[in-house]
């Protein structure tokens, strides 16, 4: 009763009293006997502890007491640092091997991603977990994602529809490892370093159905009826199959295109390059869509054409290696991406019909990054490979409902960020939406939706709290105290955070509500702007650390001499002798011999008679 009304010092002093005879009980019954029957005790209170009526009960006492979201406890029991550093060996196992010592100074971002500040706690997802970003324009969703490419441990592609993500990261980045620019739209003025065939690759049949699935992912929405869907998949395999012969006969995307264009015409030419492939069901699927009739062909072709509209653009032409404004940018290379832990900016937009491109480059890189990781200890790529996907559902609609499932496993950490859960929706349906949202370990809200669904989706995940409703009684002049349930937050309040202030939903804590840092809000920025603005001050900081140094290692010096002088001259002092011959003066001549040895510092000052 003590203990519920508060008084807990004094419900402290009753147990103690309560122990007290125990004593006897031990001098009457015996040792054996007592501890036997506290292992049975401490097994029923363990059941009453573990059953499901007191979890619950725990569960909702801690919810009223923390108003319903994460406590500083639950922030460093589960997503503080230390949490992430005793997983380092799991998620990354080159640091497996590692003492205690190191691991405690190993930095953070190396082994999971910065969410969010709580009060003077980090809020942390480990480099495993998918991170989903929902917030409009204009509310930090970018200066945030460059924070995070800057921290990749690793190789990085980044994927965005403006060069912002460019130029907040490209210098930086470049001093880690090499940095290469695919420009399909031409965006800034940025030519593109490498290129990207889409044929390359297709000679492996599984490689061309691939290739085939993501460029027509890109054009295809969801939410399509039976007979969209039958399309759909008819495009796929003739798609597949016509990727398969170019690669075969050494053809580009522009062969392709002929070939769809006039189906007739190409056919004898098509057949004969498949006819070298070993798997003869691409032949089959040929077959059939040139001995199919006009309005059924012209069906599939109108599936695939949109795909392969890119082939209009001139920079998007250049860029997967077609046109001559990049003949000095070569291919790229996953391995010398992954080795030489390097970035891609992929840059497109919607509007320029390059999704299809953008995204099969995508496809192309994480598939290849999933098949090397595969070789490596423990199956993961280490460092881990970051896939930064900004405007993922516009650019880049690669299938995340398959990669958040496989890729974290595989030592690819997967980023994207959607203006909207609306967005997420129209792009993947309803079904692959949830499963993108069940396969990830931690949602950032920005605010600055208006969706009513969104907002109500957000609340329900949040959960509930109890807060005091206090009913007068106005009869009997009283006033009676209860609780009712309401939303931990409101939908109201996720549409107006303020700026900078996210909602974070991450596995295994309550919400929390949190400040992301941006990309200019970090120290190194800090300090480079500062440096850039005031040279001739960091040129004063940088000789008053030079100084300070140089005192740190000579006050380093004088203390090891003291303390070397002080160990050898506790046995041996030194002898006082009287000289055999006096000076003029008549005085004897005290000579101090010293037995210690001199240092290179005490040459210079060797002792006198």
């Amino acid at each position: 009763m003590a203990a519920k009304r508060g008084a807990k010092l004094l419900a402290g002093g009753l147990a103690l009293v309560a122990l007290l005879p125990l004593t006897a009980l031990v001098l009457v019954v015996g040792l054996p006997l007592v501890l036997i029957l506290a292992a049975a005790g401490a097994v029923w209170a363990w059941h009453r502890w573990t059953r499901s009526s007191a979890t619950v009960n725990r569960w909702g006492s801690r919810s009223r007491r923390k108003s319903g979201v994460a406590s500083s406890l639950d922030i460093l029991r589960f997503a503080g640092s230390a949490a992430m550093r005793r997983r380092a060996g799991g998620v990354r196992p080159s640091l497996a091997g590692m003492d205690r010592r190191d691991r405690w100074r190993l930095p953070v971002p190396q082994v999971a991603v910065r969410l969010c500040r709580s009060g003077l706690l980090w809020v942390w997802s480990s480099v495993e977990d998918v991170t989903l970003i929902f917030g409009g324009p204009r509310t930090g969703k970018s200066g945030w994602l460059a924070g995070q490419i800057l921290d990749a441990p690793g190789a990085a592609l980044v994927a965005s529809t403006r060069g912002d993500l460019y130029d907040l990261t490209s210098s930086r980045r470049g001093g880690r490892g090499p940095v290469w620019v695919f420009n399909a739209v031409g965006l800034a003025g940025l030519p593109s370093t490498v290129t990207f065939d889409p044929v390359s690759g297709c000679a492996d049949p599984v490689t061309a159905g691939e290739r085939a699935t993501d460029m027509l992912a890109a054009t295809t929405r969801a939410g399509a009826s039976g007979d969209r869907e039958f399309w759909n998949a008819q495009g796929r395999r003739v798609l597949a199959a016509l990727l398969h012969a170019a690669a075969l006969g050494q053809k580009s995307m522009r062969d392709v295109l002929g070939w769809l264009a006039d189906p007739e015409a190409a056919s004898r030419e098509v057949t004969v390059l498949l006819r070298r492939s070993p798997e003869p069901a691409f032949e089959l699927d040929l077959g059939q869509f040139l001995g199919t009739n006009d309005r059924t062909r012209s069906s599939i072709t109108s599936t695939i054409m949109p795909a392969l509209g890119w082939l209009t653009s001139p920079a998007a032409s250049a860029a997967a290696g077609l046109g001559e404004e990049t003949r000095w940018a070569r291919p790229l290379d996953v391995d010398e991406l992954l080795a030489t832990n390097g970035t891609v900016y992929l840059l497109g937009g919607e509007e320029a019909q390059v999704a299809p491109l953008v995204c099969a480059l995508t496809g192309h890189i994480a598939r290849a990054a999933r098949r090397t990781a595969a070789t490596r200890p423990g199956g993961r790529l280490d460092p881990p490979l970051r896939l930064a996907l900004d405007e993922a559902a516009l650019i880049c609609p690669v299938p995340l409902e398959s990669w958040t499932a496989d890729m974290g496993g595989r030592g690819v950490n997967i980023i994207c960020a959607f203006q909207s859960r609306a967005q997420l929706l129209a792009r993947y349906g309803t079904h692959d939406a949830a499963t993108i949202l069940n396969n990830s370990g931690s949602i950032m809200v920005f605010g600055g939706t208006r969706d009513r669904d969104d907002l109500q989706f957000w609340s329900t995940l949040t959960g509930e709290r109890d807060e005091p409703a206090d009913t007068e009684d106005p009869a009997r002049h009283s006033l009676v105290r209860g609780t009712r349930k309401t939303a931990v937050l409101s939908p109201a309040q996720i549409a107006n955070l303020p700026a900078g202030r996210v909602l974070v939903i991450r596995r295994g804590i309550p919400p929390v509500i949190g400040r992301a840092q941006m990309i200019w809000q970090r120290r190194e920025i800090r300090w480079a702007n500062f440096a850039d603005d005031h040279p001739e001050f960091v040129e004063h900081v940088e000789q008053l650390g030079e100084w300070c140094r140089a005192l740190h290692a000579w006050i380093g010096r004088r203390v090891r001499r003291i303390c070397r002088r002080r160990a050898l001259a506790r046995p041996i002092r030194g002898a006082l002798t009287v000289g055999p011959h006096e000076p003029p003066h008549g005085r004897p001549r005290l000579v101090v011999v010293d037995a210690l040895p001199l240092d290179e510092d005490d040459r210079d000052q060797r002792p006198t008679g």
